[in-house]
């Protein structure tokens, strides 16, 4: 920490300081602001560096049971923007969209993880319901359990595989929260959720900022992590379920050219103070 500059020592009194600038981006008390739960990805994925070089050998990828305590260490990351953010600042981003959830609308999330982020609506709009779609049963417990200690009786979670939603005109308002990127068939996922909204319907999709062109990317100051996280995680997930391994970093215009493909009329882009990794699409079907 001291050779780093991440701590300041004075030989004088043999003793350490943490300078409070330095603690501000560092220590969880800093909330959205804190990059530590973010740099926790690094050393888990430090524990598939050998299965991924032997794909790249062989093929194929890295199953997501091979990343151990990762629900968890997302949650922990999405967690602090959504503490921080969700209600105040990202649901307004949809004009209208709080007195909506006031009254009474139909809410779904797709790759809802551990499901913080449809806990803390589903307590703040009890008119409205909520349900969370993901195929993995840590993240569904997760969510049921919070859902449960915080008494509430308008979100439910269901494990399902998003690439069949399955569902036609039902839900008013379906989000997507750092998710889309990470599907085996994400063409598809965007289908289905087209399908699934009301055509006055909003998809709210969060998903990385960047470029889809690599020489956009070069001076991106997260752009070294994006791509690792990218080749560690994101695409060696998709690929043992035969997926497309789309990537971390698909980009802006990836993310518009799928969301039009997928039935969407019209896609506004927003970004959040909170969240330096995302940018917030908002998509609708007329």
């Amino acid at each position: 920490m001291t050779t780093s500059a991440v701590v300041e020592y004075e030989p004088s009194t043999r003793t350490y300081r943490l300078p409070p600038e330095h603690a501000a981006c560092l220590t969880r008390a800093a909330g959205a602001d804190s990059v530590a739960p973010t740099t926790q990805i690094i050393p888990l994925l430090a524990t598939v560096e050998a299965p991924v070089i032997a794909r790249f050998r062989d093929g194929g990828g890295v199953a997501y049971s091979e990343y151990r305590d990762f629900h968890r260490r997302m949650a922990e990351m999405s967690g602090t923007v959504n503490d921080a953010a969700l209600l105040e600042v990202i649901v307004p981003l949809v004009p209208g969209l709080a007195d909506r959830l006031r009254q009474g609308d139909d809410v779904a999330d797709i790759g809802c993880g551990s499901g913080h982020a449809i806990n803390l609506l589903a307590a703040a709009f009890p008119a409205s319901r909520f349900i969370g779609y993901d195929f993995s049963e840590e993240g569904i417990g997760a969510a049921r359990r919070e859902a449960q200690a915080m008494g509430l009786r308008n979100a439910t979670f269901e494990l399902r595989d998003v690439t069949d939603l399955g569902e036609h005109d039902r839900f008013d308002l379906i989000t997507a929260f750092d998710a889309i990127h990470d599907q085996a068939h994400p063409a598809a996922v965007l289908a289905g959720v087209a399908d699934a909204l009301r055509s006055d319907g909003v998809f709210l999709m969060v998903d990385i900022q960047a470029s889809s062109r690599l020489e956009d990317n070069l001076d991106h100051p997260l752009g070294t992590f994006l791509y690792s996280v990218s080749t560690m995680h994101c695409m060696t997930v998709s690929l043992p379920l035969d997926g497309d391994g789309l990537g971390t970093v698909w980009g802006e215009q990836k993310a518009r050219d799928m969301l039009a493909e997928a039935g969407f009329a019209s896609v506004e882009a927003a970004h959040v103070d909170a969240d330096i990794l995302n940018t917030y699409y908002l998509a609708r079907k007329s």
